[in-house]
């Protein structure tokens, strides 16, 4: 199944959007790279759907800028109650 988000966040911390590992689609955000966006936002995801997530995203951003509403969708099979 396909999810949609639109994302808002402080990118004061961060590196941009772009995740910089291009071998590794989740990366491991506490090892030596600069950290993203997109590096921690699949991490987390990755931990709640218990299997890796890539994100594809509509636009990105450079270091340290702040976003509103920019869309992200992810694939995952998870299983989810409603």
């Amino acid at each position: 199944m396909r999810y949609a988000l639109g994302v808002e966040y402080d990118g004061s911390e961060y590196h941009g959007w772009q995740r910089l590992t291009a071998h590794d689609a989740t990366p491991d955000v506490t090892a030596s790279a600069p950290v993203t966006l997109q590096a921690t936002l699949e991490a987390a995801l990755s931990k709640v759907a218990a299997h890796p997530v890539a994100t594809i995203c509509a636009g990105r951003t450079d270091a340290g800028v702040h976003a509103e509403c920019q869309v992200v969708h992810f694939d995952s099979e998870a299983p989810r109650t409603t």
